[in-house]
């Protein structure tokens, strides 16, 4: 998933070998510099936070796709081991601790770094369909877009919320485009000319699931913390 060190790179920590057991988000309006000086040093000092990296969103109040969630300018990303626990998080800040699934991501080790983001969350419309929900991203919508290698995409790694609440899932998807947004929109098209066009059932099964509530989508680029 997204390594390095604060200030250095974004690389590809699978291309160590190295499995990370959760991600843990920040998702706020504070201002980086300030968010980069405060938070991110009290968070690194908490147990099991291995790695940090700041996002800012390239889209703000996007109208193409739906949402539950608040709209924020600033993601923090951290890289966090099975011993971390989630913390109160200030006024303004909101934090979603995930962890790995059992599955594994789906995509293509390139070795370039990752510089953009595209974040989605979702959940179940009822918790007894979270299962087939899942069953529905791996082995339909996230192996299309991973058969269909758009453009920039690498890795697309599944998360759970680490509570069991909403949202209940995170697609983690790593671009190595410091501009992920005209990835983003090339990657439908891409999905479409491997699997059909809008109106076959091999789209409508892709695009689609009778459980799928969409919390969050969005893109972000990586923005140094100093």
């Amino acid at each position: 998933m997204v390594g390095g060190a604060i200030g250095s790179g974004i690389y590809l920590a699978d291309m160590e070998g190295r499995v990370t057991a959760g991600l843990y988000l920040e998702m706020s309006d504070v201002a980086l510099d300030a968010y980069g000086c405060d938070r991110v040093p009290e968070i690194l000092s908490f147990p099991g936070v291995e790695r940090a990296s700041c996002w800012q969103n390239c889209v703000p109040s996007r109208a193409d796709l739906p949402r539950r969630l608040d709209e924020f300018m600033l993601l923090a990303v951290y890289e966090v081991g099975a011993s971390f626990v989630a913390p109160p998080t200030p006024d303004g800040v909101r934090g979603l601790h995930f962890l790995r699934t059992e599955r594994p991501g789906q995509g293509t080790l390139n070795g370039l770094p990752t510089r953009g983001l595209e974040l989605v969350l979702i959940s179940p419309k009822s918790p007894d369909q979270a299962q087939e929900l899942r069953d529905w991203a791996d082995f339909v919508h996230i192996h299309d877009i991973a058969a269909a290698a758009p453009p920039s995409f690498t890795m697309i790694t599944p998360y759970e919320n680490a509570s069991g609440g909403e949202p209940r899932y995170m697609h983690f998807y790593e671009l190595d485009s410091d501009d992920p947004e005209p990835a983003f929109q090339a990657m439908t098209p891409a999905v479409k000319a491997r699997i059909g066009a809008p109106g076959t059932h091999a789209f409508a099964e892709w695009a689609m699931h009778p459980a799928l509530v969409i919390d969050y989508v969005n893109t972000f680029r990586r923005v140094a913390i100093d």
